[in-house]
């Protein structure tokens, strides 16, 4: 086991002793992002000791096919000279143990790693699986077992445009799996910006005043009531359709005064008011999410890693769940998407990945990062 640092290597005799043992020193003040080498199921089993429950939020993306090798081919000095680095021995024995039986195998794999992972997560923390259509269903019954009856759900990301094909449907999506560890999860509403075409049509009026582009909301709420909301307002009795005032009539009053009613001057029209454009936030985002492309090869954070995520779509995810300063983890991390954009977003981070080239992609793309604060880089089980 080894450790490399900016700067000198101090020596450890445990993983992750650097900061626990000194004294007067809290776990946070102490703390130092990690960059960790080897085989996740032992990562994840290592850092239970000290982890178990500190985790705010976990996002992997585990390999989609059974095709999948570590090989990889780079470019050394100015691009002149391209190296192919064939997998090794580790790498080749973790790729018989995910598809040496197929998909029983692979289920297996993932089965042991979810257990690992759920003791990791804090109490308010949230997983996101990011897997193909293909083998996403397999994962619904597991992390049902695992996780019980928790908040779930299942976000289709558009990763590619339309297509069609001449045997099927095309296949133009990815699908993230989100359970979280209780019922008292962190959360943060996402919004997107809305398109012309959903302005010019929802928001297609004006104040005559101000010239504000606004849309008429209704006042009135399904379902008769009998106190306050049930009686007439400015001589609109919403029992008359089956409906209350959605709001106080001292509410509806000062909302009036406000010059936030409208009202129509066609004949039996019903007030209504008016939500300005310009104080909206944009839609809430749904569970499909076609509003983010995937990384192109002209992109600035390309780095020619062929499963890379786009920062994108780890910046929606991270916001969503956790909170500035909360511990983030992808264990499968690849290039290094969800780590990079952890470290923009000021959370900590835990990383981890079998193949050397994903430890060296992530590193770099690390250190890129302007102000990026020390992160160790951590090797478990050579």
């Amino acid at each position: 086991m080894s450790i490399a640092t900016r700067g000198k290597t101090p020596k450890q005799s445990t993983l992750f002793d650097i900061w626990e043992h000194k004294e007067g020193v809290t776990f946070e003040e102490g703390w130092k992002n990690k960059l960790i080498w080897g085989d996740n199921l032992l990562v994840t089993g290592s850092l239970l000791e000290q982890f178990a429950g500190k985790i705010d939020l976990i996002y992997i993306a585990p390999p989609f096919a059974t095709g999948a090798d570590f090989s990889f081919t780079t470019q050394i000095g100015d691009g002149d000279l391209e190296v192919t680095k064939e997998q090794s021995i580790i790498e080749e024995k973790a790729y018989r143990d995910t598809w040496g039986q197929g998909i029983d195998s692979y289920l297996s794999m993932i089965y042991q790693r979810l257990i690992l992972m759920h003791e990791l997560l804090s109490e308010r923390g949230s997983i996101y699986i990011h897997l193909g259509p293909n083998v996403s269903f397999y994962f619904r019954t597991i992390l049902q077992e695992v996780f019980g009856e928790t908040v779930k759900g299942n976000i289709v990301w558009q990763r590619t445009s339309a297509h069609g094909d001449s045997q099927r449907w095309g296949v133009i999506n990815d699908d993230i799996l989100f359970f979280t560890r209780t019922l008292n999860y962190t959360w943060f509403q996402s919004r997107r910006p809305y398109t012309e075409e959903y302005i010019r049509s929802h928001y297609n009026s004006a104040d005559e005043t101000t010239g504000r582009r606004f849309s008429a909301s209704s006042l009135t709420a399904a379902g008769t009531r009998t106190g306050e909301t049930g009686k007439p307002w400015r001589g609109f009795d919403p029992n008359t359709i089956g409906r209350h005032w959605a709001k106080l009539p001292s509410e509806l009053d000062k909302l009036d005064k406000q010059g936030r009613i409208y009202w129509p001057k066609k004949e039996g029209g019903w007030p209504r008011e008016k939500l300005y454009l310009d104080e909206r936030q944009g839609r809430a985002v749904s569970n499909i999410w076609d509003d983010i492309p995937p990384v192109n090869s002209q992109a600035k954070e390309d780095t020619r890693y062929d499963t890379q995520k786009p920062e994108a779509l780890l910046e929606r995810i991270i916001k969503a769940s956790s909170n500035e300063g909360d511990l983030v983890a992808d264990f499968f991390c690849g290039s290094g998407t969800t780590l990079a954009v952890a470290e923009k977003l000021g959370r900590r981070w835990i990383g981890c990945d079998l193949g050397r080239f994903a430890i060296h992609t992530t590193r770099k793309r690390l250190l890129e990062i302007e102000n990026c604060k020390p992160f160790e880089i951590l090797n478990l089980g050579k």
